[in-house]
């Protein structure tokens, strides 16, 4: 036996979840699980591919650079969401795996070239158009998916985003992480759990997202039933992340807009139905992650576009060069500008007033091809598969407010003492640290 067999460390990070929902009534399988609770400080900004590197490595954006869940590159004037891969970076599993350890990672983003054990990502076959031929993800090793798709069937992608999001997909996941420990007996295994995400997008806060809490708590009890039936339950310890929580919005900002109607966003004739921006043209541009956005502009543009945002209502903070060394996001990843919406409002990537100028693309579900992240995308347009009505939106995320801080908890039978009861917070960078402690491994 190695030093590594005597402990087992599960993640769960289950999104949206926060520490008031952690209740006997609400979450009783969580209750019960877990030793301690506390609120877990986010980095900015709150959103899901930055609050997922930062947890997995105890980085801040200011040094791993996932500012945002898409990327902007400045030389080639191209926006693209959800395509990064693993592109050089250790978090966790990487690391424990180095280290000897049997590690998994199960649907984080940015998994395409993980040299994890056990790795599951989304990965559909697609044609030149971005249409879904067959359903299919990237794994290790190479034909997990197939016995995976035989005992539970495709991945439910359709019940992972879009309108028919629901609780299928995390079922899913956890039978996928069921047969990971069965199968490959994981040292560490990191498992996102999607679906609180979608209710919170669409409700915000609120009576459907506790009715959604109370079904992933179900979910959680099945699993841990499965882990409890093994032989290494004694020297397991579960570790309980979330990566933010909700504000409740009814107000969609336009920031493309505003930059338009300045004279700094050009836009073009997109050869289908409306109108596309012209990157290479524009002189300002804002790619917008729920209530952030970053702002990309030529050196004499920058007061520019300033002058031109600080019309909107909705937003309540513009971040200068000065400011992101405050705000921990100063790398030439982000923005020239980093805008802040206020509580009760979010940005929306659109650039045209009349529906009909509306790209293509606004009204598919094409996550990729959009230059901003769209949560009208989880409702059906009255014509369309994807609404053009951003207020039919009901929560959103990205700002480090303490009444959305989401969950650190940690129990199981082999959770240490960490006495975070004597603790107001924790820091979400502390996360890695701690997991990399108990496994003993250096982090």
């Amino acid at each position: 036996m190695t030093k590594f067999e005597a402990k087992r460390v599960i993640v769960l990070d289950i999104v949206g979840l926060q520490p008031e929902h952690i209740t006997p009534k609400l979450a009783p399988n969580l209750a019960d699980l877990l030793n301690d609770v506390i609120p877990m400080r986010p980095s900015f900004p709150s959103l899901t591919v930055p609050a997922q590197t930062t947890l997995a490595t105890g980085q801040s954006p200011s040094r791993h650079g996932d500012v945002a869940s898409g990327e902007y590159n400045r030389t080639q004037h191209e926006v693209e969401f959800w395509a990064r891969d693993r592109n050089g970076r250790d978090r966790l599993w990487e690391t424990a795996h180095d280290e000897g350890l049997t590690t998994g990672a199960l649907f984080f983003q940015h998994l395409i070239g993980s040299n994890a054990d056990v790795v599951i990502t989304p990965s559909p076959i697609e044609d030149e158009n971005n249409n879904m031929i067959e359903m299919n993800c990237w794994t290790n090793p190479d034909n997990l998916y197939d016995t995976l798709q035989e005992k539970f069937g495709h991945f439910p992608l359709f019940n992972y985003w879009g309108p028919g999001a629901n609780k299928n997909s995390s079922k899913w996941i956890f039978d996928a992480a069921t047969e990971a420990i069965h199968q490959f007996d994981l040292d560490m295994l990191w498992v996102y759990i999607p679906h609180l995400d979608y209710t919170g997008l669409r409700e915000g806060p609120g009576n459907e997202l506790n009715a959604e809490i109370e079904v992933v708590d179900e979910l959680v009890g099945e699993f841990l039933a499965t882990l409890k039936a093994g032989d290494r339950w004694e020297n397991t310890v579960v570790n309980v992340v979330s990566e933010y929580g909700f504000h409740s919005v009814d107000t969609p900002v336009f920031p493309n807009q505003a930059l338009r109607e300045a004279g700094l966003l050009s836009v073009t004739d997109d050869d289908e139905r409306g109108e596309e921006v012209d990157l290479v043209s524009s002189r300002a541009f804002a790619m917008v992650d729920h209530q952030i956005a970053h702002v990309y502009a030529d050196n004499e543009a920058i007061a520019a576009a300033r002058e031109a945002l600080s019309k909107l209502n909705g937003i309540d903070t513009i971040i200068g060069k000065k400011e992101k060394i405050k705000y921990n996001i100063d790398h030439p990843n982000s923005g020239d500008l980093v805008i802040i919406a206020e509580t009760d409002s979010w940005f929306q990537y659109y650039w045209w007033d009349a529906p009909d100028d509306a790209p293509e693309y606004a009204t598919a579900m094409d996550i990729h091809a959009k230059p901003g992240f769209d949560p009208c995308e989880l409702f059906h347009g009255e014509d369309e598969i994807v609404s053009l009505d951003p207020t039919k939106v009901g929560g959103s995320h990205g700002r480090i407010d303490p009444e959305t801080w989401p969950v650190y908890g940690i129990g199981g039978p082999a959770a240490p003492d960490l006495e975070l009861a004597s603790q107001s917070s924790v820091d979400a960078r502390a996360v890695a640290p701690t997991i990399a402690n108990i496994l003993e491994i250096k982090n």
